[in-house]
């Protein structure tokens, strides 16, 4: 029998349990990012969670964050061990998140699967959000130098100097992003501690003035087995240009320089994340070499669908 508590904090056995969780998961889904003995990811650390367990052994849990996105909505993250699938629990720990969250919620369903569906339409969720995962084989594409505007040059990020800079530009960039649009100096720097951060792969813009007016942020995710065949991939990870310097291709660029510095260290694969209703975005990717891989799906209270 499913046994289901909220609870605020996850103690040490908690934490250990949901890691265990989170990392059978990945070895089936190759999702969430998770290294072995580290932390919880970002997306599952904070907040509040639910757990399901049975016979003692966690079987599923959810991460909700009350915090939410940029519009005030709050966001939850689901995940059942593959061992228990197909036997309810799903629809269990929606039934109960519902039941605490009934409105203003929108909730993930990373990969797209049929299952997910199921539950959202079972529980008259609205799919409201499509993300793409797009990803190119950098050793065939045809990425020329980046040319940015007159007047506008590239250099690399200097940790402890420029993430206010970045920051600005960031907030200006993505006002309309529910979680980009409030990054911030906190993070950025609680960023540059992960073994991941590289700042010879992180791209500022500055113009003439020497104020940054973009930046394209790169990162490299070590080999996951269910994941591009196994092989480190690179990933176009945040491009922002100013509004006020948009318009002249200091995106292509920004992401040209970015692109070409990951093939140069070796990475056959480039992934990146875009929404799915960005169509000129698409676009532009498409023309960089990318094509859809993968996509995750947001569904929604129906408040929250807007």
């Amino acid at each position: 029998m499913l046994e289901l508590a909220w609870v605020d904090d996850l103690d040490d056995a908690r934490t250990r349990a949901v890691r265990a969780l989170l990392s059978a998961a990945r070895k089936t889904d190759g999702r969430p990012e998770i290294e072995p003995g580290g932390e919880l990811p970002g997306e599952f650390r904070g907040g509040r969670y639910l757990l399901g367990a049975v016979a003692g052994e966690l079987v599923g849990v959810v991460h909700l964050d009350p915090g939410g996105d940029a519009f005030g909505r709050q966001v939850a993250e689901l995940i059942v061990h593959p061992d228990h699938r197909r036997r309810g629990y799903g629809a269990r720990l929606v039934e109960a998140l519902l039941a605490e969250v009934p409105a203003n919620l929108r909730v993930w369903a990373h990969g797209d699967h049929p299952a997910a569906a199921r539950l959202a339409e079972r529980f008259g969720l609205a799919r409201a959000r499509e993300l793409l995962v797009m990803r190119v084989d950098s050793e065939g594409a045809d990425w020329p130098e980046p040319t940015p505007p007159r007047g506008v040059s590239l250099r690399t990020f200097v940790p402890g100097k420029d993430e206010q800079a970045v920051i600005d530009v960031n907030r200006r960039a993505f006002d309309w992003h529910p979680e980009q649009g409030t990054f911030t100096v906190e993070q950025l720097t609680e960023a540059e501690s992960q073994s991941w951060f590289d700042a010879d792969g992180f791209f500022l813009a500055e113009n003439a003035e020497g104020r940054v007016v973009g930046f394209h942020w790169t990162k490299v995710h070590p080999p996951n087995p269910e994941r591009f065949g196994g092989e480190p991939v690179g990933e176009v990870y945040v491009v922002g240009v100013d509004p006020a310097a948009q318009g002249g291709g200091l995106g292509r660029a920004l992401t040209l320089a970015g692109l070409r510095y990951l093939r140069e260290r070796g990475l056959r694969q480039v992934i990146l994340y875009v929404e799915g209703d960005n169509a000129p975005a698409v676009a532009v990717y498409r023309r960089l070499g990318f094509e859809r891989h993968e996509v995750d799906v947001q569904y929604a209270t129906g408040d929250a669908a807007a």
